[in-house]
């Protein structure tokens, strides 16, 4: 199937998640609080999406989804809580500039590089497979459900900004949006240079130039800092609440530094005899000049 016909049946079921929670946040009953609409909406888009991998067979169809969500959601809230007293409009500009900045790009990014419906993520087969007769709940609640409500954690900020009354606009949010800006920037520069990479390797290669000299995910060291930002983005608008503020970039945090690095780099060590070299020698994650090689 070619790229052109995998992302227009990608899309249609976008379309059709999408459409099925916002007609639940326009015509379903109203809870209480804003933020249970969003999670509520957020489920019902994540179900449609894994029916949707379920019927192409290829649960990567859900990997858009960590960046198309977030400016539903926020969107959701900017929109169902414009009337409330005390939301400041200046940090409501600022988060909602950087979700969108970083939005744009990746899901940009995802758009380029899939190649389409024949292809999908190594790790999602594994997850499967190990769960044996239990795969269909291992796809719909470790691929599925699991992203998505450490999505929703992280963000839990932006609705404590959006629907909030919060404190004037301070310098925490200028550290903020700096931190999400160049979060994404990083993510850019990191993907290009990956690519470049891959144009030009030779078998067995490992990746150790540019920003990958520094740290061995910089792409995962960006994704990490914007979660951060937008829990920055709280801590301004709320200094009292930082204790809850900060559970989704912790959750951002464990879920790359137990989960996707250690998958990642059991494979690139399976593959390329060489990594193992940059693993003693580069950072994990957080970017640092490398150790010098041992004298032979």
């Amino acid at each position: 199937m070619s790229k052109t016909a995998s992302l227009a049946r990608v899309g249609i079921a976008y379309l059709i998640a999408f459409v099925a929670a916002t007609l639940w946040l326009l015509a379903g009953p109203d809870t209480e609080w804003l933020w249970l609409d969003g999670l509520i909406a957020d489920l019902i888009a994540t179900l449609g999406v894994f029916v949707a991998s379920r019927v192409l067979h290829n649960s990567s169809c859900y990997d858009p989804y960590w960046s198309v969500l977030p400016p539903f959601l926020v969107g959701f809230w900017l929109l169902a809580a414009r009337d409330v007293a005390g939301v400041d409009d200046g940090r409501t500009v600022l988060l909602v500039v950087v979700v969108a900045v970083w939005a744009v790009r990746l899901t940009g990014n995802w758009l380029y590089d899939w190649p389409g419906l024949h292809h999908e993520d190594f790790r999602y087969p594994g997850v499967r497979e190990r769960a044996g007769r239990f795969e269909l709940l291992a796809d719909l609640v470790g691929i599925h459900l699991v992203p998505t409500l450490i999505v929703f954690l992280g963000l839990v900020p932006a609705y404590a900004v959006l629907a909030r009354p919060g404190e004037p606009v301070n310098w925490l949010d200028a550290v903020a949006t700096v931190t999400g800006i160049g979060a994404a920037m990083l993510q850019l520069v990191a993907d290009a240079q990956m690519r470049e990479f891959i144009r030009n390797r030779q078998p067995g290669q490992a990746m150790e130039s540019g920003l990958w000299a520094w740290s061995r995910h910089p792409n995962y060291f960006g994704e990490v800092a914007l979660w951060w930002s937008l829990a920055l983005f709280g801590i301004a608008g709320a200094p009292g609440d930082w204790w809850w503020l900060v559970v989704g970039g912790v959750a951002m945090t464990v879920m790359f530094q137990a989960a996707s690095i250690p998958m990642m780099e059991k494979r690139s060590l399976e593959r390329r005899p060489t990594y193992q070299d940059i693993i003693d020698r580069v950072p994990r994650l957080v970017p640092r000049p490398p150790r010098r090689r041992p004298a032979a």
